[in-house]
């Protein structure tokens, strides 16, 4: 980065820090859904705990901001949908 402004600097280097920080929370909100569709498909008791998991991820991230609330929402509302159709086909 050019030299600027000191504010200008401390500006960029806050929000590279923000950044990493919602880059690992959405990274973890993915693998933990990756996770729970596997296990569903396998139809794996491990399932339900994973579903449980996934949607402590989702509210937290939501809860900060990093994904917006009607996205997680949405994110839920399907895998606990999905969550059924496999327990349904049992």
């Amino acid at each position: 980065m050019a030299k600027k402004s000191n504010s200008a600097e401390k500006r960029y280097r806050r929000s590279e820090e923000r950044r990493l920080r919602n880059k690992s929370a959405k990274s973890a909100v993915r693998s933990s859904v990756k996770r729970f569709v596997t296990l569903a498909q396998k139809k794996d008791p491990e399932a339900d705990a994973a579903l449980k998991e996934m949607i402590k991820k989702i509210d937290t991230a939501a809860g900060k901001g990093i994904i917006k609330k009607n996205a997680a929402a949405r994110k839920k509302s399907r895998m606990q949908r999905y969550f059924n159709a496999m327990k349904a086909a049992l």
